[in-house]
This record gives C-alpha cells, structure tokens and sequence, in this order.
C-alpha cells in the first residue's frame, strides 16, 4: 500500500457532487502537484487528506491507517496565512510546537522555533508582528509554522496564490530547498502549471466538476534543482506544460454543451411617449389602435 491512499473519494456539499470517485496514490517522499481550475474542488481534497471533512464515500489511508480527523502527522500550508494577528512571528510559531511538543524543555523549543525561523530567512524578523510583515513574508511563517511540528506530509493549498510575482518566485524556489533538503511528502494544489513543473515529480490535472475527478498523472523527471530561467529554454518542460495545459482544456471543451432552441420575441411594442409617463404600461400589438391625422 502507498504512503497516502485515497480510494473511491466522493464528497456532497448540499446535494452538489463537488469530487466523484477519487482514486490518488502518493509515495513516501514524493512531491505530488494538483492542478485544476478554480472553484473545482481542490481545497476539498486537500481538507479531505488533512481530516478537516469526511469524505461521503470511500477511504482516505495514510501508512495504511483511515485519516479520521486532522492530526499533527499533517501539516496544513493555508493560502491566506492564518497568523494570529497580535503574537509575533517567534510566538506563533511557538503556539504550534508548544502543543505539539509539550514534553520539550523550554530551551530545546526556543533552539527548535529558531532554527525554523532562519530556515526561511526571518530571523531578523522574529519579534515582529504579522501587520509588520509583507504578504511574502508572512507565507514563510506559515512555512516555518507548519514544518516546525515535523509533519510526515506537508499539504500546501494554493500557499502562494495571493502574492505578487517576485515574492512568488523566492517562495517557490524556498520551498523546493526545504523540500530537497527534507524530502517530506509534498501534495501541492495550485491552477499554475509552470509552478507544479518547478516544483513537483508528479503532476495531476483535477477535472471540471459538477463531480469532479483526477485526470492522468504526467511524470515530471526534470533535473534538479531546477532553474526556472532554464527551464523556459528546456524543450522537456515545453513538452510537459503543453502536455498538462492541453489536458486541462480539454476538460473545459468537453464541459460546454451547444444547445438550439427557438427564440420567440415578447409580443410588446416600443412605449408611446406621448402618453402620460404615469402608469404607463406596455403596449401589445393586439391593443394597436388606429388615429386619423387631418392635414392643412
């Protein structure tokens, strides 16, 4: 049995089918990249591999155990952040290890939540509180946060989805050093293509919904580490983001529906002006009625 396993997947949200028969395999070690169209599901099957929803039907199993709620083995990257606004960067942080590592000594915290802190560049900034930081800089909190509880798998949903290009760039490029320094399981969703080729070994499109499923899984066997300038030259990765985005609108097409049917006009004739504008109401060819203009 592989590391994560979802078999036969279906959730409901008010009768709507939202992901219909998911079947994902994902080994340990392995950095799995989700791509689809906004609106589709991904957050659900995220939240579904972290324990935050039960799926209607089917199983979710990591090392062979049912996810039956969420748990500190799953690390949960959100993509607004979700920093308490009035601890620093240190204290949030610590809020994480201090549940999940309680038995610590105090001083085998603070050496553990700094060591995080300067994995993603934020020493400087540790007694600072998320108000002082810019968008880039409080998405590597929630980095450091979410690795420092040493999940087995981290679950990264759309993490950069609301920063500017520059700041998304840096970020991905750290999360690929952590990721080839750790070798965590990785499960990425994001809609960009170009971002789950820079980072994953594997890449699954997610189709339209209503009910919506995993497509065929495209093999990423770049080399790493992998440099995005080089990448655009590279005709490996040119193959693979055509590959990727031609599947992903093939679902659109498949999705629209051409439909004839025949019109029929409302039987209502343009407003005469020259009646009194109070009350006046529409005309219909049945209510025509003829005048006698007498010209001098």
């Amino acid at each position: 049995m592989a590391f994560l396993e979802l078999s036969h997947v279906s959730k409901h949200f008010g009768g709507h089918s939202v992901l219909s028969d998911i079947n994902l395999s994902i080994e340990e070690g392995e950095f799995v990249a989700i791509v689809g169209y906004s609106g589709q599901g991904k957050t659900t099957l995220i939240n579904l591999i972290a324990g935050l929803l039960k799926p209607d039907s089917g199983t979710v199993m990591l090392s062979g155990q049912p996810i039956t709620g969420p748990g500190p083995d799953r690390g949960l990257v959100f993509q607004n952040y979700s920093l308490l606004p009035w601890l620093t960067v240190y204290e949030n942080i610590a809020l994480a290890v201090d549940q999940v590592f309680p038995e610590w000594p105090a001083e085998k915290r603070a050496t553990h939540i700094d060591k995080y802190i300067a994995m993603v560049k934020l020493s400087h900034a540790k007694d600072r509180l998320p108000k002082q930081l810019s968008g880039g800089m409080r998405q590597r909190v929630s980095v450091a946060r979410t690795l420092a509880i040493d999940p087995r798998i981290l679950l990264l949903d759309e993490p950069l989805g609301a920063l500017d290009a520059l700041s998304r760039g840096t970020l991905q490029d750290e999360i690929a050093s952590i990721w080839q320094a750790d070798r965590k399981t990785v499960v990425l969703i994001t809609n960009s293509v170009d971002e789950a080729l820079l980072l994953a070994d594997r890449i699954i499109p997610l189709t339209i919904g209503p009910g919506a499923t995993l497509g065929e899984a495209v093999p990423v066997k770049l080399a790493r580490p992998r440099d995005r300038k080089g990448l655009n030259h590279d005709p490996e990765f040119k193959r693979l983001r055509a590959l990727v985005t031609n599947q992903l609108l093939g679902f659109n097409d498949a999705r629209k529906v051409s439909v004839t049917r025949k019109l029929t006009r409302p039987e209502i004739l343009p407003e005469d002006l020259d009646a009194p504008r109070v009350n006046r109401p529409p005309r219909r060819p049945g209510e025509e009625k003829r005048e006698t203009i007498v010209t001098s």
